[in-house]
């Protein structure tokens, strides 16, 4: 390997134990504010039972409780999460541009390409979401799924750096396969809230998720929330799908004389299309929404992973080059 792709690995390399730290720190964040939630209801209880004020009309200022020690912790895991998150980020960022610069074109031409690339955007689009909104709840799995992408990529998946194929030279590689890593991102963002969405919903109904160890869950917005903030960014997700099957259609007219030809990336690319059509369909009809259009929306997000991995390994056709 030559400084470059030394640099490359080694910043991934960085990026992926800054990831792993972030994500315990998350995880930590969410206990602890979890523990401070129990902990208040508890004191408010007490409270009503010595004939104190109920929890509506409130404590007086003056007798306002200092901030407890899970607060107190889960204040500085916060932060610890955030630092580790945004520097990780940066590493990622830089070994993606040192990987590029020694290819000599965009870095994502291959499965170890794309999973480095899909799994950055991912954290930035948390990244910016955080901006917008608090949505650290999202944090730990974010920085998970970005540690075991990273992790398998540099262990599994690592291919020096080659020649584009013929069918790769094109700038529609720069068109069609970036929006497809961004809306990878996006949509992978929005499977953790989805999943989130779930399990806080069967806590709730006391169907599974009981006790003191999925205590957590507390710590994250109502389902009906989370499950809005999943079909905004699904909605987002699929308009820039629909543009890269369109962009996909019109660079398989450029290269191979025709738009569509049945190859298992293009018909794998339809059905993820399908699905989250469906989607977005079933979220706004009435009846469909929660659970069941949950279930859609991840069976849309399975099949994004399966075109990346069974069909990019196991099925051959014009994308072959796609699993190298």
């Amino acid at each position: 390997m030559n400084n470059l792709s030394d640099l490359s690995v080694m910043a991934l390399g960085g990026a992926t134990v800054l990831y792993a730290i972030a994500m315990v720190a998350h995880a930590i964040r969410l206990a602890r504010v979890a523990d401070d939630k129990a902990a208040a209801r508890a004191a408010a209880r007490e409270t009503v039972a010595v004939g104190g004020p109920t929890p509506d009309q409130g404590l007086p200022v003056a007798e306002a409780p200092a901030a407890s020690s899970p607060a107190k912790r889960a204040a500085k895991a916060a932060g610890i999460a955030r630092a580790t998150t945004f520097m990780g980020a940066v590493l990622h960022g830089v070994g993606l541009v040192a990987r590029g610069i020694d290819a000599g074109h965009v870095p994502w031409s291959n499965m170890y390409e794309y999973t480095i690339s899909g799994s950055f955007f991912a954290v930035v689009a948390y990244l910016v979401l955080q901006r917008k909104r608090d949505v650290a709840f999202l944090g730990a799995g974010v920085t998970g799924l970005a540690t075991v992408s990273l992790g398998l990529a540099l262990t599994v998946l690592y291919k020096d750096v080659d020649t584009l194929p013929p069918a790769l030279q094109s700038y529609w590689l720069v068109i069609h396969v970036s929006i497809a890593t961004i809306v990878t991102g996006i949509f992978a963002v929005s499977f953790i809230a989805t999943v989130l969405q779930l399990m806080r919903d069967s806590r709730d109904r006391g169907v599974r998720w009981r006790g003191t160890r999925a205590r957590w869950l507390e710590a994250v917005p109502s389902a009906a929330n989370l499950e809005a903030l999943s079909f905004r960014l699904n909605a987002v997700g699929f308009v820039l799908w629909t543009f890269t099957v369109m962009a996909g259609a019109i660079w398989a007219e450029h290269a191979w004389g025709r738009y569509w030809g049945w190859d298992p990336k293009e018909v794998w690319s339809f059905v993820i299309w399908v699905l989250y059509a469906a989607y977005l369909h079933a979220r706004t009809t009435q009846g469909w929404a929660g659970r069941r259009s949950a279930w859609l929306a991840i069976a849309g997000f399975t099949a994004l992973i399966m075109n990346f991995t069974v069909v990019n390994l196991f099925f051959q056709g014009l994308h072959t080059y796609a699993g190298s």
